[in-house]
């Protein structure tokens, strides 16, 4: 416990129960996940760099998407192997926390809204093809990734800010494997319900106004498909849409969960879970997703391998 009411200026990250065995088993495992993902994604990036038939704004989009989940796993998968790997507790500095949380934050929000504009690009291509080139050209995308990048690391200065403006005078002992906002303010001492509401409410337009876009695209995209006459035609329209699609059902599903709720200090348990589908599950699984269910992307990789050999 903290004395009175001064504040913590480090956290003990309690990280996962369990003895030193089940560590060193988590730490092998963690590692060969955060592996595959820098792995996988630099690959991604590299592919749609080198390959001229890689060069369209959804690729474009994608090598972003890449770099934001390398970009997500490397602020959180660091500290927690780290942690499973060390006897006792691990300590972050204040400081440490709060770029650990900001970072993590502006992130994520960038990726929300880079979600959402390439799905308004897969209901480019598939509902208005022919006008397809001339509203989704170089231009336009080097925009939406800019101001996708900007808007998420500006929209969480506020929310990161004010959390650390509360007096951590519980304890210091953060139940978590990184520095949790939800984790945070249990450790508070202030009334912390207005904030919290507030958060809510940034959590619901950032998360449901990226969503919204993202579930009226696909739904006139399918609509549009259906339509199509040969079947053939119908599974090139899907192919290029469905790995998306996965991506969108998997991130949002887990980040709904975690943030859209009036009260931000849930168990943490649940918090743990939540945050392994987003900084360990999705990064993994976007490189599979996004190649094995489309076909440019497995011709590039079997070209470049060609070409290696």
């Amino acid at each position: 416990m903290m004395g009175n009411r001064s504040s913590a200026t480090e956290f003990c990250l309690l990280g996962f129960p369990g003895s030193q065995e089940l560590h060193h088993l988590l730490f092998a495992i963690f590692f060969f996940f955060y592996s595959v993902t820098l792995m996988g994604n630099t690959i991604i990036i590299v592919i749609v760099c080198v390959d001229k038939r890689l060069h369209s704004p959804m690729y474009f989009f994608l090598g972003h998407l890449s770099a934001l989940e390398i970009l997500v796993t490397s602020i959180i998968i660091p500290v927690m192997l780290w942690g499973l790997l060390l006897p006792g507790m691990q300590t972050l500095s204040l400081t440490a926390c709060v770029a650990q949380l900001f970072l993590y934050l502006a992130a994520g929000t960038t990726e929300f809204v880079l979600v959402g504009a390439m799905a308004v690009d897969r209901y480019v291509a598939v509902c208005n093809p022919l006008r397809y080139n001339i509203i989704m050209n170089s231009h336009t995308c080097i925009w939406v990734v800019i101001v996708s990048w900007v808007f998420g690391f500006l929209s969480e200065i506020w929310p990161v800010y004010a959390t650390f403006q509360f007096t951590f005078c519980k304890s210091n002992l953060l139940d978590h494997y990184y520095c949790d906002r939800g984790q945070l303010l249990k450790l508070s001492c202030d009334d912390t319900l207005f904030t919290e509401f507030v958060l809510f409410l940034m959590a619901v337009v950032i998360i449901i106004g990226s969503l919204a876009p993202t579930v009226v695209s696909y739904t006139y995209v399918i609509s549009t498909i259906l339509k199509i006459p040969s079947a053939s035609g119908r599974r090139k329209a899907f192919s290029t849409c469905a790995s998306h699609f996965t991506f969108v059902v998997i991130g949002y599903g887990s980040c709904l969960f975690l943030y859209v709720k009036p009260k931000q200090t849930q168990a943490a348990e649940y918090n743990k879970i939540a945050s392994l589908l987003i900084s360990v599950l999705t990064p993994f699984l976007n490189p599979f997703v996004f190649t094995l269910r489309n076909d440019k992307v497995k011709e590039a990789l079997r070209d470049s391998m060609k070409r290696c050999c």
